[in-house]
């Protein structure tokens, strides 16, 4: 036998060794998923390389920036906001001319213990002596700090509050419309507009220097919704008897502190020299403190008695 064959035959047999071919950089592995680009992109990383130095191309500029770095753009608005400063006085000039914004703070500056001590004034006057409002500077105080100055806030929430309970006592009739309730609040609304309107031509016509304005008038003709509540509210409990006591006890009311506070604003000359002075203006002028006073019951009234059955 050939030595070649016995040695073949005495050694074991290697397992041959298969060459793995090395990979081209063009070529690809054939049991590779994805393409590897990141030597591809490492080597092109350095070729790209911004003038700036840093890597990174230099960042552009967005387009508020560019309007807001460019001069013509930076006057405009300046401009701008000049003519909203410029509109904005001329509104609050033309509101405060038509609606008085700053006299209607005046009369809400209220806070609880002066609406507590206003409703105990109204239901009772009688026990009230000093009925002269207070001033400081020639200005008023304000009402929370006196409970003789006239209040918008007590005649709004007496209003609503009236409103609302005309609709309960509607409600309790099987009487309660939508109409029916906005014609309530209607007539009491168009009533104090008359009255208004009346004192202010009477005021006129009889020629009284009067520091009274029109807000004034508003929020002491105001204060008999106050009443009206209380009585409508009697006769819902207690039926016809507990509304003409309640509603009665508060026109009496409404009609005393009606002639003390406006006795003080109408009849202002006698009133500063202590005794009446006799004359046909003095005269005149009471007979319109009383016309007023005594209207107030009435409407309290005309405004309440079908709301009760």
């Amino acid at each position: 036998m050939h030595p070649a064959g016995l040695a073949a035959a005495g050694t074991p047999r290697q397992p041959s060794k298969r060459r793995i071919p090395v990979s081209q950089p063009g070529m690809a592995d054939p049991h590779q998923l994805f393409d590897d680009t990141s030597s591809a992109q490492s080597r092109g990383y350095g070729a790209q390389r911004a003038p700036g130095g840093l890597g990174y191309a230099p960042a552009s500029a967005s387009p508020q920036e560019a309007f807001l770095a460019d001069p013509v753009s930076n006057m405009a608005m300046a401009y701008g906001s000049s003519l909203a400063a410029q509109g904005k006085e001329l509104v609050d000039k033309n509101i405060d001319r038509f609606i008085p914004v700053t006299k209607l703070k005046y009369y809400f500056a209220v806070d609880t213990m002066y609406v507590g001590k206003k409703l105990g004034l109204l239901f009772f006057p009688y026990l009230h002596q000093d009925w002269e409002v207070q001033y400081q500077q020639d200005t008023p105080v304000a009402p929370r700090f006196d409970v003789n100055a006239p209040d918008l806030y007590i005649p709004a929430m007496a209003f609503i509050t009236y409103v609302l309970v005309a609709g309960l006592a509607l409600g309790t009739q099987d009487r309660f419309s939508p109409d029916l309730l906005g014609l309530q609040a209607s007539s009491a609304l168009a009533w104090l507009t008359l009255e208004v309107l009346a004192i202010l031509l009477s005021l006129y016509l009889v020629t009284v220097n009067t520091d009274l304005t029109t807000i004034d008038l508003v929020a002491f003709l105001g204060y008999k919704y106050v009443g009206m509540i209380g009585g409508v509210l009697m006769g819902l409990l207690f039926g016809k008897i507990g509304y003409y006591l309640v509603l009665g006890w508060c026109c009496v009311s409404i009609f005393v502190f009606m002639i003390r506070t406006l006795r003080l604003k109408i009849l202002a000359e006698a009133a500063a020299e202590g005794v009446p002075v006799r004359g046909a203006r003095n005269q005149l002028r009471m007979y319109l403190t009383m016309a007023v006073a005594a209207a107030q019951p009435l409407l309290m009234y005309w405004l309440t008695f079908h709301l009760v059955r």
